[in-house]
C-alpha cells in the first residue's frame, strides 16, 4: 500500500527504513523523500514508525544523551 503517493513510497519501504534505524519522519524523508512534498503522509509515517522499536528514542525516554550513542562519531569534540 502506498503511504506517499507524491514519491511512490510504500508502507513496506517506510518499514524498511525504520528497520534500518529511521526513528522520525525527517529521517525517513532523508532516505526516500516521503513526506517532503504535500505532507499528507507524515502522520501515516509517524504511525508506522511508532510501531517499531527505536533505540535512539529509548535513550531519549531514559533522559540519556542520544547523539553520544551514535557509532562512528568519535573525534567530534566541538563544531567548527
Amino acid at each position: 500500500m502506498y503511504v506517499c503517493s507524491c514519491f511512490g513510497v510504500t508502507e513496506a519501504q517506510i518499514q524498511q527504513h525504520a528497520d534500518d534505524g529511521a526513528c522520525t519522519p525527517r529521517q525517513v524523508a532523508s532516505a526516500c523523500k516521503a513526506g517532503t512534498d504535500c505532507g499528507s503522509c507524515v502522520r501515516r509515517i509517524q504511525a508506522i514508525l511508532g510501531r517499531g522499536n527505536c533505540p535512539r528514542r529509548e535513550l531519549a525516554d531514559q533522559g540519556r544523551p542520544v547523539l553520544s550513542a551514535l557509532d562512528g562519531m568519535e573525534g567530534l569534540d566541538e563544531a567548527a
